[in-house]
């Protein structure tokens, strides 16, 4: 491995620790969503805390923390295998910052960002999968739940790159395990809807 791909995967994960939720926060007079609702740093707490503008706002900025490095991996040709490490240091960056005492967000955002950077077709599968599971549901962590088991078998059908599937499974174990009290809170039917606080 080059010294340029190590600094590569270095700046993304540098890049994936870059919170968001609490910049939006701090800079539209939110509260630190690290201490108010469901204590996570992520859009959908940013809702509930704040508002619909500081939402999508944080949702853009942890979309991109994702998509930008593997874009500029791609742009200079690197490997597959090193496109997947640039792809897990954003997203271990978003679930981990090295700048805000390694609590991050459970990194739903910045995956699709992740997958987008890697394939569109499987990111556009990934969001379809979201939505109706959303649409259905209404439970956001439940969609995204179904959205992040089902991700590895859309890269193996659409795109099957051997080092993504393992770093898609990967990410997704981890999507799942950073979900883990809303798996609790949905066994025990208190897991809250969509629009509902």
């Amino acid at each position: 491995m080059t010294v340029l791909e190590i600094a590569l995967i270095v700046l993304a994960y540098l890049l994936g620790s870059v919170s968001a939720a609490i910049i939006t926060c701090k800079l539209m007079g939110l509260p630190d969503p690290r201490t108010e609702g469901s204590k996570n740093p992520g859009a959908t707490n940013v809702l509930r805390i704040g508002n619909k503008k500081a939402a999508a706002v944080t949702l853009f900025g942890d979309f991109l923390k994702g998509l930008v490095p593997v874009l500029i991996g791609r742009l200079l040709e690197v490997e597959p295998l090193v496109l997947a490490l640039i792809a897990m240091a954003a997203f271990l960056g978003h679930l981990y910052p090295v700048f805000f005492g390694f609590q991050g967000g459970k990194g739903v955002a910045t995956a699709l960002g992740v997958i987008l950077g890697l394939s569109w077709q499987v990111a556009l599968a990934a969001l379809l999968t979201w939505l109706v599971a959303a649409k259905v549901f209404r439970i956001s962590s439940l969609s995204a739940l179904i959205a992040a088991v089902l991700t590895p078998l859309y890269c193996w059908l659409l795109t099957p790159q051997r080092e993504y599937i393992i770093m898609l499974a990967l990410m997704s174990l981890l999507l799942i395990w950073r979900h883990r009290s809303n798996i609790r809170k949905l066994v025990s039917g208190a897991e809250g809807k969509i629009g509902k606080n």
